[in-house]
């Protein structure tokens, strides 16, 4: 008997949002963002959107399935369907072209999203980035995902914590700040997290690298928890003339330093008048 392969279910359609260039900014560039697992473009993105629009920059700003309003995929999610949407919502925004800018699993899906669509992708930022998990990432992707099925979502935040903030910046979070990272209601985490945890453990993009031709920048997390540095250095030493760049943080360069984090990207942007 011929066995028939699982097709893949078809991903909901990614809920958007476009921000336009600031007025007075001259021609726009097209800026396409790419949030991490666990994720949304609100939390990893809210305070860089205007700021890339400031400076001229169209950004467009999907969410992944499960993430803001994004309604739930039906299955696993797979890693050159998640990049394809990503880059369909660009082109029906009005975007022909963009830089992509990843954080963390948002670096595997722009580098994929370069790789099948190099006539779209004129630029890479990449921070706290994998080409494919290490042992100590799927350890803790593991347990993300043993927590979210069980429902203890007190444990699931905590690990969370402990896996994104740097040691200095965890201990140092005022109460009230620290009661919201600890938030453990059911409905904290986005509905997708457990597919967006397991597609992190899936991703390889290592055979995509030395195809890649166009300006990048990748940002490493030097006190990084979850995803080691390492995996930054390698992304940049792969990826033919790319820049390399590093931030004392932990995973989350948005939460514990934001605007080093964004001067990293804008400068980079204006270099290379993307």
């Amino acid at each position: 008997m011929t066995q028939i392969p699982a097709v893949a279910p078809r991903l909901p359609a990614l809920s958007t949002t476009v921000t336009p260039a600031g007025p007075g900014t001259g021609s726009a560039h097209g800026i396409l963002l790419a949030h991490g697992a666990t994720g949304s473009i609100a939390d990893n993105y809210g305070a860089l959107i205007p700021a890339l629009a400031a400076t001229g920059h169209t950004v467009v700003a999907p969410d992944y399935p499960g993430s803001g309003r994004t309604p739930r995929a039906g299955g696993p999610l797979e890693l050159d369907a998640l990049a394809d949407a990503l880059v369909e919502r660009a082109v029906a925004a009005g975007v022909e072209t963009f830089t992509l800018i990843g954080f963390s699993l948002g670096t595997a899906v722009s580098v994929r999203a370069a790789a099948r669509h190099p006539e779209r992708v004129r630029g890479l930022v990449l921070t706290a980035g994998l080409a494919r998990p290490d042992r100590r990432a799927r350890l803790w992707l593991d347990l993300w995902l043993r927590l979210l099925d069980r429902g203890d979502y007190t444990a699931f935040a905590q690990v969370r914590a402990l896996s994104g903030f740097s040691p200095e910046a965890l201990n140092a979070l005022p109460p009230a700040e620290l009661a919201a990272v600890l938030d453990d209601r059911p409905d904290g985490p986005p509905a997708g997290s457990a597919e967006q945890a397991a597609l992190v453990k899936e991703v390889d993009t290592t055979g995509d690298l030395a195809g890649i031709a166009v300006p990048t920048l990748v940002i490493a997390t030097t006190l990084d928890q979850l995803i080691h540095r390492s995996h930054s250095r390698y992304l940049a030493e792969h990826i033919p003339g790319a820049e390399y760049a590093e931030i004392a943080t932990g995973h989350v360069p948005m939460a514990e330093r934001p605007e080093e984090w964004q001067d990293l990207i804008l400068e980079f942007l204006a270099a290379h008048a993307l």
